[in-house]
């Protein structure tokens, strides 16, 4: 269907979705219900190596970007907010909420109940679990894995190349719970142990253990997570 609300493929399957304004949806793409997409959104974009090919044959329309993407899976519930880009092969539970500009690349799986900032790249081929928390401008590069209940603040950049540029690519683990502070850079390799912390501006260079607080440039432990949790409500006190 191409008409007012943009280009919408006849092989998508979506029921009680709003289009706000003009938007594409290709391929097998499924929307779930009581889901709006904002306009300018592209949902089901074809990998990088698919559109060579149509650079090739010298053509390239949402037609022929139709015919050859795998559409991608949005659940129900879900808000997609305007200049979202997501490219074919993605998953994403129930419940999403995205904010604007959001761009999501292909092989990426993504559960229930999450949270995405706006201006974040999910750079295809990452995991993030449910109940996952994503601020603004965060970027994450493939073969990354973020499990459930992570918190991740604004402008924290992971990264996967330890000895840029090379051809061994190896991803962060985020552990269940743990929370990263905002701009804080976590390098190629290294796991965050369950609810540990990253302090905001840290450089973590090797694997923190469960439960503990790091900070600095290296990023080394200043405490465990249940004094940050004291603090935290102590805080929280103080503003009531």
């Amino acid at each position: 269907m191409n008409n007012d609300i943009g280009f919408i493929s006849s092989k998508a399957f979506y029921k009680d979705v709003i289009f706000e304004g003009k938007c594409i949806v290709l391929g097998k793409t499924k929307i779930g219900s009581n889901t709006i997409v904002g306009e300018g959104s592209i949902i089901g974009y074809p990998t990088k190596t698919a559109v060579k090919k149509l650079i090739k044959e010298k053509e390239v329309n949402w037609l022929k970007y139709d015919e050859i993407s795998e559409g991608a899976i949005i659940g129900e519930n879900s808000i997609i907010r305007s200049g979202t880009i997501i490219y074919e092969q993605v998953s994403i539970g129930k419940n999403f909420e995205g904010g604007h500009r959001i761009l999501i690349r292909e092989k990426t799986i993504i559960g229930e109940n999450v949270k995405i900032g706006t201006d974040t790249v999910i750079d295809g081929q990452v995991i993030i679990g449910n109940n996952v928390n994503i601020q603004t401008a965060v970027y994450i590069p493939p073969k990354c894995v973020i499990e459930d209940y992570v918190f991740i603040a604004p402008r924290v950049c992971f990264t996967n190349d330890k000895y840029p540029p090379s051809k061994r690519l190896c991803g962060v683990t985020v552990k269940r719970g743990a929370v990263l502070g905002a701009n804080c850079t976590l390098i190629s390799g290294v796991t965050i142990g369950e609810n540990a912390v990253v302090a905001a501006g840290a450089v973590v260079t090797r694997d923190v253990p469960n439960n503990v607080v790091v900070a600095g440039v290296p990023a080394r432990i200043i405490s465990t997570r249940g004094e940050y949790e004291d603090k935290k409500s102590m805080w929280e006190i103080k503003s009531t």
